[in-house]
């Protein structure tokens, strides 16, 4: 698969670069699709969480990916919170994910601390935390881990502070050729100029986003232009998140236009996986996973063939 990213923010130029996660040919690259379905494990929250049922084990969710005809997966560490370290359990994943002829691309990395901390034996504590993770990410195969920009302070304190602990961070990923990536994720982290800004401060090329339709909020009931966010963060992007809520009765999701949306990741020369994460109320969360799969087919469809 050929993953490509824009290094220059604008309009004016865009560069595009390989950030190949393996080498493709330019026949290969001209049978591909224009891009790729994964899930995101947060889709079956409600079941890992014994919420809904059928309950559903963390070592389940590659063979679930696979029986709703998803060939890529993003685990969350919080169903597996404790296993970080525990390379049997892992192993098991592992199997697991290659019986179901699945590939793992990231873990979404939550709980281990703000890495933007204004204090500074807190900031280092939060990266050392987070180092189990790449650990963990790089055994399964994993390309990267997702993480967040938590801060407190000013807007630019806190740039300024979250770009020293994804830093650091980086340069501890570096070495397992992974990638840190940051989520849109509330508060400042999901002002899309404000993330990007931090990007630019890390410079560093193992440092990337992952852009969530849908998580724009930024508190006190103000939420930032989602499509303006997306497209000032896609420059960055190693990984894309489709949050799908509820759908309309032509199969649409009724908070993001998935065709608009999906005409700017592309735009910024994106061509890795989308993952899939469904979060509504309406459905089980089968049904909006299949849902949001079969928009984002219907989309990439009409958009191919233009």
């Amino acid at each position: 698969m050929l993953h490509r990213r824009s290094f220059l923010r604008g309009s004016a130029a865009v560069t595009l670069a390989p950030l190949a996660f393996g080498a493709c040919s330019s026949t290969d690259a001209a049978k591909r699709q224009m891009f790729q379905i994964s899930l995101a494990q947060w889709s079956l929250n409600k079941r890992l969480r014994n919420m809904a049922e059928p309950a559903l084990d963390n070592l389940e969710f590659a063979a679930t990916a696979r029986a709703l005809g998803i060939d890529a997966i993003e685990y969350v560490n919080q169903f597996f919170k404790d296993k970080a370290r525990d390379e049997s359990y892992l192993g098991e994943m592992k199997k697991r994910a290659g019986d179901a002829g699945v590939r793992s691309l990231l873990i979404m990395v939550d709980g281990e601390g703000w890495l933007g901390d204004p204090d500074a034996q807190k900031r280092t504590n939060s990266v050392e935390q987070h180092r189990k993770w790449l650990d963990a990410a790089k055994f399964l195969g994993c390309h990267s881990i997702r993480v967040n920009a938590g801060s407190s302070g000013s807007y630019a304190e806190q740039q300024e502070l979250a770009a020293d602990g994804l830093r650091r961070l980086c340069e501890f990923a570096d070495p397992l050729g992974l990638d840190v990536i940051v989520e849109n994720h509330g508060g400042l982290s999901s002002d899309g100029a404000w993330l990007a800004d931090v990007m630019q401060k890390v410079d560093h090329p193992r440092v990337g986003t992952l852009p969530d339709f849908g998580n724009f909020h930024i508190g006190d009931g103000k939420w930032y232009d989602r499509y303006r966010g997306v497209e000032e963060l896609m420059p960055f992007a190693k990984a894309v998140s489709a949050k799908s809520h509820e759908f309309d009765a032509d199969g649409n999701e009724t908070k993001t236009d998935y065709e608009r949306m999906m005409r700017i990741v592309l735009a910024a020369g994106y061509d890795g996986y989308v993952g899939i994460e469904y979060e509504g109320h309406g459905m089980t969360e089968e049904e909006g996973i299949l849902a949001t799969k079969a928009l984002l087919e219907r989309v990439r469809t009409k958009l191919a063939s233009e």
